[in-house]
Order: C-alpha cells, then structure tokens, then sequence
C-alpha cells in the first residue's frame, strides 16, 4: 500500500539503536522527520546524516524530532552514531517491519544485480500523525534544507 500526503502514518514499536522501545505514538504533538535510508555508514547515506546532524539546531527551533530508520541492527547503529556524533534515535528495522509499512522496500538493481532494498524517502508527519510531505528524490547534501524549505 503506497502511502500519500494526507494519510495517517503508520504507527509502529521498534527498538532505537541502543535496544530501547521507540515507537511513532511517542512523538504525538510534535513534528517528526521519519527517514529511510539504505545502510549506516555508506557515502549517501552518511552525508544525508551529516547534513541533518548539520543543521539539528534548526530542525528541532522548527519544532522536528528527527527520527533515522534502516534495516541494519542496533550495533551498526551504534557505530555510526559514535563515528558521526549523531543527536538523534535510529530505528533498527531488523524484521523489515517499518519498511513495508512505509512502502520503501522495493526491488533495486545496481550493476545489474537485482535485490531488495530500501529506497530512500522522507516522510514528514504534523502532530496528529499525518503525512504532511514525503521526500522521494533526497538530496543527500542538503537534506535539512529540503525540510526546512
């Protein structure tokens, strides 16, 4: 089920990277930034972390919890916080459990391998839970940007 601006986003339990419950009900009354990326620790997906750790200061002044999610575990997780300082909770989607729910798990091909994987998007949800935009075509290098504007 492909999910549209103006759905009630799915709400999920998972744990975070250090194996505490995290769940999308938590962030109820406030806006939350709910990004699906590849795999910790890869030059794209790096950058887009970087660039939302960047500019936290002023994703959170505009009332944004930033939430990361992939389907690596909460050691990979943890890794990548620590190497990049990273102020925010990933998501360790081990059972592919939010990323089927989001509608991101899809069929890639690289060198013309063909695999699952996630595809990177961003859902913004307003304090209700509402999908208030979905960023299909990420701009790694200025993610924040792409929020904030």
């Amino acid at each position: 089920m492909s999910l549209s601006i103006g759905d009630p986003a799915p709400d999920f339990t998972s744990t975070d990277q250090n194996g505490q419950p995290i769940r999308l009900s938590d962030y109820r009354g406030k806006k939350a930034v709910l990004y699906f990326y590849p795999k910790d620790d890869t030059p794209g997906c790096t950058a887009q972390a970087c660039s939302l750790r960047d500019n936290y200061a002023d994703l959170r002044a505009a009332g944004y919890e930033v939430v990361g999610v992939s389907v690596d575990d909460q050691k990979a997780h943890q890794k990548f916080i620590k190497k990049y300082d990273l102020p925010f909770s990933l998501v360790a989607d081990t059972d592919n459990q939010l990323v089927e729910a989001y509608d991101v798990w899809k069929e890639k091909s690289m060198y013309g391998r063909k695999f699952m994987g996630t595809v990177r998007t961003t859902f913004i949800i307003d304090e209700a839970g509402i999908i208030t935009d979905i960023i299909g075509k990420v701009d790694t290098q200025n993610h924040a940007k792409q929020i904030l504007t």
